[in-house]
């Protein structure tokens, strides 16, 4: 019975530390260092006094595929062309789907017309467990200063149809606005959908 509740309380702790460890909007964000598909590495610090997106992505996903067909290269050059480093995390571990080498990646950005700051890589997981990512997409928004701003969903319709684009709520593009414009997003945590990371 002793055992049974020694495991209970570490359980808990356990718990209470993984949802300590969240992300929360309004605090910095959690540090990260990793390398992009030229080998360069990249850490959140070097991009002081930028705004940041993060965009989690599996180019094998439904849900991706659907973004893919013109509304994420949109959204990029958008942000980009506003200075905003735009950076595409690939969280799937070797031998998973969605794992790529670093010229498949940069063939995919290619031949999708893709505009990314970089793609970065981020294999063993460390980074998006960090950020509490979970599907692809999942995208994130942060200001200036290093703070979180937005953490959530593309937009409002959880699909993989490309219509729906159209018709939906486009929460991460309202909140890289309202961030470009030193305004708060709202909201500014969303429910993101799409398929699970591949960890």
């Amino acid at each position: 019975m002793k055992k049974m509740k020694l495991l209970a309380v570490a359980a808990a702790a356990l718990f209470a530390g993984s949802l300590a460890a969240a992300p929360q909007v309004g605090q910095p964000a959690p540090a990260f260092t990793v390398k992009d598909s030229a080998g360069q590495v990249h850490s959140l610090q070097d991009f002081a006094g930028k705004n940041v997106v993060l965009e989690w992505t599996n180019h094998d996903c439904p849900f991706v595929v659907k973004h893919y067909q013109g509304n994420m290269q949109q959204l990029q050059q958008e942000m980009t062309s506003a200075d905003v480093v735009w950076l595409s995390v690939i969280s799937s571990a070797p031998g998973k789907q969605g794992h790529v080498d670093q010229a498949k990646s940069d063939e995919l950005t290619s031949s999708r017309s893709a505009a990314p700051t970089a793609v970065i890589f981020d294999e063993d997981g460390v980074m998006g467990k960090a950020y509490d990512a979970r599907t692809t997409p999942h995208m994130y928004v942060i200001d200036k200063n290093g703070v979180l701003q937005y953490m959530g969903g593309i937009d409002s319709i959880p699909s993989a149809k490309v219509e729906d684009i159209a018709k939906a709520t486009p929460y991460f593009a309202n909140a890289g606005k309202a961030v470009l414009a030193g305004q708060t997003p709202d909201p500014a945590v969303t429910r993101p959908y799409g398929c699970s990371i591949k960890y």
